[in-house]
C-alpha cells in the first residue's frame, strides 16, 4: 500500500486491529505533501491506541509537519489526546511550538480538551504562554467557542482580562466570536464589557459586530455606552443599525435626541438603518420628520436611503410615495354616468 492510499486508510478507519499492529515505522513515518506523517493522521483520527505500542514514543510523536506541528498537535486537534500514553503527555512535549508558536496546550484549549490533560500540568506559566498572534489559551478557548470546557478556576477576571497583541481581552474575543455567553455572568459587568482594545473596541462594540448584542445583559445597556464610540468613531448604536439589532435595546432609550446622534460621516443611526433595511426596528412613533428629514454631508436623509433602497414599506404611511396615474376602480355604469 502506498503512503497516499496507507494514510486515507487511516483517515477513514478501513484498517482492522491486525493491520493496524502490523505497520511499522517506515510505513508511519512516510510523508505526505505537507509533511504529515502517518503518526500525524493516526493521532488526529483516534488510531493512536491502536497502534504498535513500542511505536509510541517520544521520537515518533514528535515528529513536525511542515507548519511545525506534532502528532501530539494533532491528537489535540482530534480531541484524542487520551489515546496517548500519560507518560507522554509531559511538560515538555506538551509545551513544543509549531511555526506559530502554537504549543498542544493551545490546541487543546481550542479544541475543547484540555481535561484530557492532567491538571497539575496547567501552570501559570503555561496558560499565559502567547502564540505569535499573542494568544493565551484563554484566548484560543474564547475564539473557537470552548470557553464552556475550560478549567472553571480560570474563567475570573484576573485571567478574562489578559489582553493578546491587539489588546484584546479574552472577553473581546469571545464577543467577536458570538461566545460571549461562555462567560460566567458574574463578569458580564460594565466594568469590565467597557474595557477597550488599542483600536478603542469594548466589549459590547464587539459582540455588536458580531451580530450578538443579545448576549450583553440588557441592564448594563444604558445611552453612554450605546455611543461610546471607537478610534474609528464606531459605536455600538450605529453598527446595531447596521447589524439589524436595534430591537435588542431597551426600547426605553430610544428617543428623537438618541436618533439624531451623528457618526463622523454626518449620518444618524437612522440613515444606517434605512439603507441595511432594518427603519422598522425603530419605534414607529419615532420615526418623525426630523428624523426622517436629517441630512448627513452629504445632503442624503434616511427617507431618501429608504426609498432608494426599495424599503418604502417600513416608513410611515405619510412618508411612502403616494402612487403616480392611478386608475380608478371600476364602476358599473348608472344613470348619471352611462354614456349617451
Amino acid at each position: 500500500m502506498d503512503t497516499s492510499a496507507l494514510f486515507a486508510a487511516l483517515r477513514d478507519g478501513l484498517l482492522d486491529e491486525e493491520a493496524l499492529k502490523a505497520l511499522g515505522r517506515p510505513a508511519l513515518a512516510a510523508r505526505n505533501e505537507s509533511g504529515n506523517t502517518g503518526f500525524h493522521i493516526s493521532a488526529k483520527y483516534g488510531r493512536l491506541g491502536r497502534l504498535n505500542p513500542a511505536l509510541l514514543v517520544a521520537e515518533n510523536l514528535l515528529l513536525r509537519n511542515d507548519s511545525g506541528y506534532t502528532p501530539l498537535h494533532h491528537a489535540a486537534i482530534g480531541v484524542h489526546l487520551d489515546h496517548v500514553p500519560a507518560a507522554l503527555l509531559t511538560a515538555h512535549t506538551l509545551g513544543g511550538r509549531s511555526n506559530s508558536g502554537y504549543t498542544v496546550y493551545h490546541v487543546a484549549a481550542a479544541h475543547g480538551c484540555l481535561h484530557q490533560i492532567s491538571p497539575g500540568l496547567l501552570t501559570t506559566e503555561v496558560l499565559v504562554a502567547r502564540t505569535a498572534l499573542g494568544n493565551t489559551l484563554l484566548h484560543e478557548a474564547a475564539e473557537s467557542g470552548a470557553l464552556d470546557r475550560f478549567p472553571r478556576d480560570y474563567l475570573t477576571a484576573k485571567w478574562l482580562l489578559i489582553p493578546n497583541a491587539g489588546g484584546e481581552t479574552v472577553l473581546h474575543v469571545a464577543a467577536l466570536n458570538g461566545f460571549l455567553h461562555q462567560i460566567p455572568s458574574d463578569y458580564l459587568t460594565p466594568d469590565l464589557l467597557l474595557r477597550l482594545t488599542k483600536a478603542g473596541e469594548s466589549v459590547i462594540l464587539c459582540a455588536t459586530l458580531a451580530r450578538h448584542l443579545d448576549q450583553v445583559p440588557p441592564e448594563v445597556l444604558t445611552r453612554e455606552r450605546l455611543l461610546l464610540a471607537s478610534t474609528a468613531g464606531l459605536t455600538p448604536l450605529f453598527a446595531a443599525a447596521e447589524t439589524g439589532q436595534l430591537n435588542r435595546i431597551p426600547p426605553a432609550l430610544f428617543s428623537t435626541e438618541l436618533l439624531l446622534t451623528r457618526n463622523p460621516q454626518g449620518d444618524t443611526p437612522a440613515h444606517a438603518a434605512a439603507y441595511a433595511g432594518f427603519l422598522d426596528q425603530i419605534p414607529p412613533s419615532l420615526l418623525t420628520a426630523d428624523v426622517l428629514h436629517a441630512k448627513n454631508r452629504d445632503g442624503v436623509t434616511p427617507l431618501r436611503n429608504a426609498l432608494r433602497r426599495g424599503y418604502t414599506h417600513h416608513l410611515p404611511p405619510e412618508f411612502r410615495p403616494k402612487p403616480v396615474g392611478t386608475i380608478p376602480p371600476f364602476a358599473e355604469p348608472t344613470e348619471g354616468n352611462a354614456s349617451a
